[in-house]
């Protein structure tokens, strides 16, 4: 006797036949057809309240939204560093928020805009590369991961129209790559879903990124080693806080230092050590005490 549906929602209950069976690789669809109230900006939210929040006199009910985000490719790999800073309105809301998270063995993301919807988005994304791992029995390549996430920010249009927007940047190695030296990707998405692999070799998103990516273009080297790229993405996040009031520059009372993680055919996609980017941040603010003030 099959019961799998007539008990379904009871505790200790059989899980429904759909959650057995291996009919899409895809965990996205699953979802989709299964629970599509799950899926980010699927929340049924209509106009009347985000509206509401950005005109409310009350800065608390604006939802935090992450800040700067950049990505820089280096000699063998690719890296991408986040401030700490989340704001509502001109409020910190967070100060050592993680907005930088590696999504599988050779790939990361870093969020800017609404924080809840950003993160949401990437964890469903984690989920979606490690489900599509274990039915396939390999990996996505490069470009089916970043199409996947495409689709989830496609997914979040309507909320985005509404004034909740949550763009992601994604950084990856191309394990395929004839050259390993030159296999880091940068790859930048606009609200509605639309995909663009960065050939400049940095990029940077969120409220403080045009003054990030205005430091990059004078330290960028494609020759760079792994040190001295982490040693730029600082830089210029350091650059951008001085300029933009959302982003976070390195605290070193409160001992909060930017989110970096470094992606390489040796390592893949590894966090970079809280002593080494305190290490870092504490040498640029070091230098830039040291310089002679205007």
């Amino acid at each position: 006797m099959d019961n799998t549906h007539s008990r379904a929602g009871m505790p200790g209950a059989a899980l429904p036949a759909a959650y057995m069976t291996a009919e899409t690789s895809s965990f996205i669809d699953f979802l989709r057809v299964q629970a599509p109230h799950l899926l980010p900006g699927a929340r049924g939210l209509g106009m009347e309240e985000p509206v509401r929040m950005r005109h409310a006199a009350d800065l608390d009910q604006q939802p935090p939204h992450g800040t700067t985000i950049v990505a820089i490719t280096f000699n063998g790999g690719v890296l991408i560093a986040g401030d700490r800073r989340a704001t509502s309105g001109n409020l910190i809301s967070h100060r050592n928020m993680e907005k930088v998270l590696v999504t599988d063995a050779y790939s990361a993301v870093g969020i800017a805009g609404v924080a809840g919807l950003a993160l949401e988005m990437v964890r469903i994304y984690q989920v979606e590369l490690s489900h599509y791992e274990k039915i396939e029995g390999v990996p996505l390549s490069l470009d089916g991961k970043t199409n996947k996430l495409a689709a989830l920010v496609r997914g979040n249009l309507d909320s985005a129209m509404a004034g909740l927007a949550a763009l992601p940047l994604f950084v990856g190695f191309d394990v395929d790559a004839a050259d390993p030296a030159t296999a880091g990707r940068i790859v930048s998405f606009d609200v509605v879903g639309g995909r663009y692999e960065e050939q400049a070799g940095f990029h940077g998103v969120g409220s403080g990124s045009l003054f990030a990516r205005s430091a990059l273009k004078k330290l960028w080297d494609p020759a760079s080693d792994k040190a001295t790229a982490i040693r730029n993405a600082v830089e210029a996040l350091y650059d951008a806080a001085d300029d933009d009031s959302a982003t976070g520059g390195p605290d070193l009372a409160r001992k909060i230092y930017p989110n970096i993680v470094t992606i390489t055919a040796e390592e893949g996609a590894v966090h970079v050590p809280e002593e080494e980017a305190a290490a870092v941040a504490e040498a640029v603010v070091a230098d830039r005490t040291s310089q002679p003030r205007g």
